[in-house]
């Protein structure tokens, strides 16, 4: 495998598969200025995607010769969005860790799937579905308008603020004291966004910024 360096955030990107997935990697991609090479075997998805990608073609990524003709080895970064069928999911993987690719993010369907892309060399492993899941469970209580969480149980999340801190200033609440919370900034409708600061006074219609332990900010956010 080649050596694991910061990915340059202007390369071209390998993307591989366009089903839901696939094609909203690479649309995203292309809206952020990126060069896209995408790879699909279904003629009616190259077909459809040919005039908004930067670069559609048919093949079949599970030969690992069609990769090497189109120049797969050439980049640093690459994205399998292949993930109904494991077995062309982990043929594809194994061919672009064949390729020294640095870079691999994975769609995977169940925690066996990720395990074997893991093995193999694949080092990002995405599960959409199931992180998509977590993130609808802790929205679905309403106060809620985004949630993010990282592997150590740390989250930050946009939520409505909570009525006890209505009309207050961060100080004046001591959120750190009692829900173990920190308020990172404020929007106010209409306004910039602002890093909080202890005389930053919360509005009824703001936004917060929160972080801090999963289940801390659960606490906080089940305020009424």
């Amino acid at each position: 495998m080649a050596d694991q360096k910061r990915i340059d955030p202007h390369a071209p990107v390998l993307v591989i598969g366009l089903g839901r997935f696939g094609a909203a990697t690479a649309q995203e991609l292309v809206t952020q200025g990126r060069e896209v090479l995408a790879v699909e075997k279904d003629p009616v998805l190259v077909q459809k995607w040919a005039s908004t990608l930067t670069h559609v073609v048919e093949a079949d990524a599970t030969d690992a010769e069609a990769l090497r003709q189109l120049g797969a080895e050439d980049f640093s970064a690459a994205v399998v969005g292949v993930g109904t069928s494991i077995e062309s999911s982990v043929l594809i993987t194994v061919n672009l860790v064949d390729l020294e690719i640095p870079h691999l993010w994975v769609k995977a369907i169940t925690a066996a799937h990720g395990k074997i892309l893991r093995r193999i060399g694949a080092n990002h492993i995405i599960f959409p579905e199931f992180d998509a899941g977590v993130r609808a469970a802790h929205l679905v209580n309403g106060r809620m308008l985004d949630f993010i969480e990282f592997d150590d149980d740390f989250a930050i999340v946009k939520m409505h603020p909570p009525t006890e801190t209505v009309g207050f200033t961060l100080s004046e609440s001591d959120l750190r004291k009692k829900y173990g919370v920190t308020i990172v900034g404020v929007k106010t409708p209409g306004e910039e966004f602002t890093y909080a600061q202890p005389d930053t006074k919360v509005g009824p219609r703001d936004t917060l910024i929160v972080s801090g332990h999963t289940d801390l900010i659960e606490r906080f956010a089940a305020r009424p």
